[in-house]
């Protein structure tokens, strides 16, 4: 089993296959994180930092990883799920909207575990995002639209999100608190 210290940065480079509920669960392997898989840097603080290639391929390890670190804050099956779901649509979007498909360009994700709560990081090197001027997904000329609806689940799922302009790029962070159960509704 392949372990990845804290704050290792690496390229990651996954195949195209797409893959199966059972196929991905098993990939899940890659990156360790129980036991003494990830070296604490400071007590009751875990993280860990990926740089991406900006292809779409790389938003699996971006998922796996969220739902991994989320299952270590020990959420329940459902909430590690809907983490990971979050995490791959915010790294979706760097790709797709941010860095707009350059394969040159990188995206960046950095997962914090604390007692308090599991905070993700992600990251493109766009020319950045405006949250204001997004449509509102639940507005009548918006419900028949294919797409437009990832931040509002990002914003129903976990507890803040926040956006800060880079240079260049936009970075998205989204925290979900331990303790708490999702809500339904």
């Amino acid at each position: 089993m392949t372990v990845w210290p804290v704050r290792y940065t690496f390229r990651a480079i996954l195949s195209s296959r797409v893959m199966n509920e059972s196929q991905r669960r098993a990939d899940v392997g890659r990156i360790s994180l129980s036991g003494d898989g990830l070296t604490v840097t400071e007590p009751h603080k875990t993280e860990l930092s990926l740089t991406l290639d900006s292809v779409l391929e790389s938003v699996e390890q971006v998922e796996v990883t969220a739902e991994q670190f989320a299952r270590r804050a020990e959420f329940d099956e459902d909430t590690a799920c809907h983490i990971g779901m979050v995490a791959r649509e915010a790294a979706a979007n760097a790709v797709i909207h941010g860095n707009r498909g350059n394969p040159a360009k990188r995206v960046r994700a950095r997962f914090l575990l604390t007692d308090d709560a599991l905070t993700i990081h992600i990251a493109d090197e766009g020319s950045g995002l405006d949250p204001q001027a997004l449509r509102d997904p639940l507005a009548e000329e918006n419900l028949h639209r294919a797409n437009g609806r990832g931040i509002f689940l990002m914003k129903a799922i976990m507890d803040e999100v926040h956006f800060r302009q880079l240079s260049p790029g936009t970075e998205i962070v989204m925290k979900k608190r331990r303790g708490q159960k999702e809500t339904e509704g």
